[in-house]
């Protein structure tokens, strides 16, 4: 069994509605992304931008959770996205999504080490 907020972001990514994916951040959401610094942001606003790129991008995204762990401060799960892009290629992200903190329910902080697979 997923922990609930990796279920429910999965469920959202899954959905391709960028409000929904949205809704799974709290509205101050930091995120990092150690092996692409420039890529951190702050703001659950970015993140609905970000996937409405993505799913213009990948239309037929699918996200799927490969392993998660939590303990009482920090959920860390393995994910696969894959799917077609828009020009007809295959697209593939694989990699690591730490949570470190939630606030009501809602991700709060995350580094983030998914990337394309070659």
């Amino acid at each position: 069994m997923l922990p609930a907020q990796v279920e429910r972001l999965r469920e959202a990514i899954n959905s391709h509605d960028a409000a929904r994916v949205a809704d799974c951040f709290a509205e101050n959401y930091q995120c990092d992304t150690p092996m692409h610094p420039s890529r951190s942001f702050t703001g659950r606003a970015r993140v609905q931008e970000n996937y409405r790129a993505i799913f213009a991008r990948v239309p037929d995204l699918h996200a799927s959770v490969l392993r998660s762990c939590q303990d009482e401060s920090e959920v860390w799960s393995e994910w696969e996205m894959s799917g077609t892009s828009d020009e007809g290629i295959p697209s593939m992200n694989t990699g690591v999504v730490i949570i470190l903190s939630t606030v009501d329910g809602l991700i709060a902080h995350t580094r983030f080490y998914l990337d394309a697979v070659s």
